[in-house]
């Protein structure tokens, strides 16, 4: 089967992640108001635009006439849609009490009426009911930060639920006042195991809860439309989203990627700015010191500028703080995602750059691995996203830059220094142009088949290898985990169907799904899901991703990270397969490939170092609530701060290393190593491209083996 024209021509760019976010052009100053004016601050109530009920109409219909998803707008979906706008609002169950939920409840069942007919008083009358919440809950804790926080009793055996989204709603406002209180408390806690002082910490929080307030008040109708159809377009998947006319031109500068920032995606979550993933060679993921869950609570310009506390900012004004001239320094203080609570920060800065292509490049390396006497030699390919430069191809320039073309170009190079396997590392790639998947792909194997396509209207379209040439037909592994999204997945899928390799490290994002973006007629664009990948073998790689032959540990917490963490994302299922040709099936040596791997981690100290986090995070992971006793919270926090550190000082004696006396001696040496510049094999988790070496050399020498009981 051919590809079809409309496939061939075009090149899709498929997008792990994205983020939304609500644009504001308002000043980021604080108004100073008295408390009196304060606590007399009330919400005015909004009103629908002229145009926004045909905007939500015609959202709705693309929805119902060009989704993949094929959904009912009835009684079902009207249920679905409240929960979402609920749970867009107030999403840690916070401002909303039980009878306001009871008396917003007589609209459960009435939002598909109201969305055929335009309707949007239902929306914005549930909107105001928040909004209102949102600014009692705000006078409260500036009341609560100014007058009563020295005299607040730190000493109480409470708890206070950490994840609040399956949480009951507060009865009636005076028990959502006894949890403003708790989390209050949980803040100061907070700010006084980060070494704040109490005088500091009344300052700190009566300036963010004033902030906040000045912040809402500013609300307009077109932030309220915007939540309420996001409700919606997420009960269908949630890479579906209506952007604003202020929001959409804020995604086309973030998708051309022509601001200078520090290379990190973005999204809000509850009152925090959230890191959703690391550009690959951007200048976040070049500081090894943010990750993926990590949150964003403070905002410096400079190496010793004011730290600006943005907990409950709109997301855009974030991003407009953290954004800034090239070369620039922008410090960031930052919550650990490894662990709940809020109680480990840290302070990092990191230059402001662009994000150059040539540091997105596939680089190689070898490794040396010593194996019955003598040195085994394995390539190693890094590759951090599928790039291809449209307009250099366009233009006819001889030296474009394409990931397959340099990709070739490197194994030509391993090739002649006569290494024993390839290994192709796709660990953070987030994916990148489809087009380069199906070339890469081509590079492995003959010809045939790479992807599957179905459209909305049940059509599939099916990329193909035309070039009968195998470039490179030696062992081959690739290497994958938790971060690797869309094209890395089509690639590994399809190693993985075609018996050309071996798949090893984590389970994959599961993105597998195409986007497209429609505009609304001057009233900003809807990102609509249209099509969904299938691997040749007919499984889908949404909600599942790619499950490796041999799995290794892994630091990322699946049900934060990942397509199946993402609420109404589409499920897994499959489609018929279609005709293509094994190159091997190596499902009889996975058995001893896994024995032989795991005699070797058992003894390897950077396994047993990454094993011992991993139980340790997710050992906190199930913690539910935390104690807002401030001795007992300290406590607690010098015990996991004493486990990390023995973890880590086993480690370096296992391996001959200096042993620290504490984690910031740990923190100043990455600091110190921050701006080097390293080599593929140089880096911590290097481990894990040497172990993938090992286990190839391990199928090498059962292929011939094999071969040898064959022939004779």
């Amino acid at each position: 089967m051919k590809t079809s024209k409309s496939f061939r021509k075009l090149a899709f760019t498929l997008l792990a992640f994205s983020s939304l976010s609500l644009i504001s052009s308002h000043s980021l100053s604080i108004t100073t108001n008295t408390q009196q004016q304060i606590e007399s601050s009330k919400s005015t109530p909004l009103y629908p635009q002229a145009q926004q009920p045909r905007v939500s109409l015609a959202i709705l219909s693309r929805l119902s006439q060009m989704h993949y998803n094929k959904v009912a707008v009835d009684d079902k979906l009207s249920s679905k849609m409240f929960d979402r706008y609920l749970a867009e609002l107030d999403a840690s169950r916070s401002y909303f009490t039980q009878e306001d939920i009871n008396e917003l409840s007589s609209y459960r069942y009435r939002f598909d009426e109201a969305l055929k007919s335009g309707n949007l008083r239902p929306a914005f009358l549930i909107f105001n009911r928040y909004h209102q919440r949102v600014i009692g809950r705000l006078n409260h804790l500036i009341y609560m930060a100014e007058k009563e926080l020295p005299g607040l009793d730190l000493k109480q055996n409470e708890r206070l639920t950490i994840n609040r989204e399956e949480a009951d709603w507060p009865e009636d406002n005076r028990l959502a006042k006894r949890l403003w209180n708790k989390q209050l408390k949980n803040s100061i806690i907070n700010l006084k195991t980060a070494g704040k002082e109490i005088s500091e910490i009344q300052t700190l929080l009566g300036k963010r809860y004033k902030n906040q307030l000045n912040r809402a008040l500013q609300t307009n109708s077109n932030d309220a439309f915007q939540v309420y159809v996001n409700a919606l377009t997420k009960t269908y998947d949630p890479h579906t989203q209506y952007f604003s006319p202020r929001s959409s031109e804020d995604f086309n500068i973030h998708m051309s990627l022509s601001l200078e920032g520090i290379g990190a995606v973005l999204q809000r979550e509850d009152e925090f700015t959230k890191v959703v993933r690391l550009v690959p060679a951007g200048p976040a993921d070049k500081s090894k010191q943010i990750f993926p869950a990590d949150k964003i609570v403070g905002v410096g310009q400079g190496t010793n500028g004011e730290l600006i506390d943005v907990v409950g900012w709109r997301l855009d004004d974030v991003v407009q703080l953290i954004r800034g001239p090239k070369e620039s320094t922008v410090r960031l203080e930052v919550i650990s995602g490894k662990t709940e609570g809020g109680s480990e920060r840290k302070l990092i800065d990191i230059t402001r750059n662009t994000v150059k292509l040539e540091e997105q490049a596939a680089q190689k390396d070898i490794i040396t691995i010593k194996r019955d006497g003598k040195e085994r030699k394995i390539g190693i390919i890094n590759l951090p996203t599928f790039y291809f430069d449209f307009k250099g191809a366009q233009n006819h320039q001889k030296d474009f830059k394409s990931s397959t073309r340099d990709v070739k170009r490197l194994i030509a190079e391993l090739k002649k220094e006569g290494v024993d396997g390839l290994v192709m590392d796709l660990r953070n790639n987030g994916g990148g142009s489809l087009q380069e998947a199906n070339a890469l792909t081509g590079l492995f194997i003959k010809d045939g088949p790479t992807v599957q396509i179905k459209s909305s209207n049940g059509n599939v379209d099916v990329l193909e290898d035309e070039d009968d040439e195998i470039f490179y037909d030696g062992p081959l592994a690739v290497v994958v985990n938790r971060m690797s999204a869309s094209a890395s997945e089509i690639f590994a899928g399809a190693i993985q169907d075609y018996g050309r390799g071996i798949i090893l490290g984590g389970q994959t994002f599961g993105k597998g799904t195409v986007q497209s973006l429609l505009p609304l007629h001057n009233q900003g664009q809807l990102k609509l899901t249209l099509a969904k990948f299938y691997r040749i073998s007919g499984e889908s790689n949404q909600n599942k991703g790619v499950i490796p032959d041999i799995t290794f540990p892994s630091i990322y917490n699946q049900e934060e990270i990942g397509e199946s963490a993402l609420p109404n994302a589409l499920p897994w299922d499959y489609i018929r397969s279609v005709d293509f040709s094994n190159w091997n099936n190596y499902s009889s040596y996975l058995p001893e490939l896994q024995k032989r791997h795991q005699g070797r981690i058992e003894k390897n100290p950077d396994f047993i170092y990454l094993n011992r986090q991993v139980e340790h995070y997710n050992s906190i992971r199930k913690i539910k609530t935390i104690s807002l006793s401030e001795k007992v919270r300290t406590r607690e926090q010098n015990a996991r701060e004493g486990t990390l550190l023995q973890i880590e000082n086993d480690r370096r004696e296992a391996k001959g290393l200096k042993v620290l006396a504490d984690l910031d001696e740990k923190q100043q040496e990455e600091n110190s190593t921050e701006e080097k510049e390293h080599a593929l094999l140089d880096n911590d988790d290097s481990f894990i491209l040497v172990e993938a070496g090992s286990i190839l050399l391990d199928l090498k020498d059962q292929l011939a083996s094999k071969t040898r009981i064959a022939k004779y």
